[in-house]
């Protein structure tokens, strides 16, 4: 009997179609996550209960396989799932379309101004210009990170017939390679994040990044909040030198409530929410990990497994 511990949320797209010789074993709580965790050979940590999931983590020594839904797994015990062999896989590419809606989003409304918008809307006031004028037409575009999510936002881009340049550690044809991206900082309008959070990539955008930006260019990241020193994109943008920013992650989460990025000027924080806001996601993450789930009783390679190495 191999048991099987998955987060109850799961429940409607699992039960009734799990293989034979599967024993689930269903938690919502973190205490309940936490007492089962040393039973089961395949778990599926929630990435809600992060605050527990390390020392569950630690009893759980009949684990063979780990299993998230999320596409970043540094909120994990890395070290300890390779010392003990554990195969660990992501949700690389489940949240590809709503991450990508958010980053058009995002930009379109700092492009707009969409906010003065609404704000003239809350007080009945007919604007007699638009307040924003920014397009994405010909807008010159950065994207560092040129995975799933990567390549997605890309493609949308390129439908508002911006001008997009990829960037990641190998290079395809067209792309920059390693950290040629650091000498073409100042010909971009959009400077787009979408890397893992890893100690090659923490703080890769401080300081000296932004100030060889191109003034007036915004930065997106919907990566991870410590890609960036955000004291130094504070100041970055306080000085006049960047236009702005749209940040769906930061450092730390939940930003506490008197964090400078709250009052900054032209900076829009949508709180870790773009991955989510998709009614698909878990009935498709369900279905990736029954998936799985089959290919691990059989024996076989699991889909998107977590290079150790690399850390994504």
């Amino acid at each position: 009997m191999t048991r099987v511990l998955v987060h109850d949320r799961f429940r409607p797209f699992l039960e009734g179609v799990l293989p034979q010789g599967v024993e689930v074993l269903w938690y919502e709580s973190g205490d309940e996550f936490a007492e089962q965790a040393h039973e089961a050979e395949v778990i599926w940590p929630d990435f809600s209960l992060k605050g527990v999931t390390g020392q569950a983590l630690e009893t759980a020594h009949a684990m063979r396989w780990c299993s998230v839904m999320s596409s970043g797994v540094d909120w994990l015990p890395v070290a300890l799932l390779r010392e003990r062999g554990v195969v660990l896989t992501n949700g690389a590419g489940l949240h590809a379309h709503s991450v990508a809606e958010f980053t058009v989003l995002g930009m379109l409304s700092h492009a707009k101004q969409w906010g003065a918008i609404l704000a003239a809307q809350t007080r009945r006031e007919w604007l007699s210009e638009p307040p924003g004028k920014g397009e994405l037409l010909d807008a010159q575009v950065l994207v560092i990170g040129a995975g799933e999510i990567g390549q997605r936002i890309r493609t949308l881009l390129e439908a508002f017939d911006a001008q997009v340049t990829m960037a990641r550690r190998t290079a395809g044809e067209g792309e920059l390679g390693g950290d040629q991206w650091r000498a073409e900082l100042g010909r971009f309008d959009w400077v787009i994040l979408i890397v893992p959070s890893t100690a090659q990539t923490h703080h890769m955008m401080g300081a000296a990044e932004f100030a060889a930006m191109k003034p007036g260019a915004v930065l997106v990241n919907v990566a991870r909040g410590d890609v960036v020193d955000q004291d130094a994109l504070v100041a970055a943008i306080d000085s006049g030198h960047l236009g702005g920013a749209y940040l769906d992650v930061t450092d730390p989460e939940p930003l506490p409530a008197d964090h400078p990025l709250w009052a900054c000027p032209n900076v829009t924080i949508s709180m870790h929410t773009s991955g989510l806001a998709q009614n698909s996601l878990y009935r498709r993450a369900a279905a990736r990990f029954l998936d799985n789930l089959h290919h691990y009783l059989a024996g076989e390679p699991l889909v998107h497994e977590v290079d150790f190495s690399r850390g994504y």
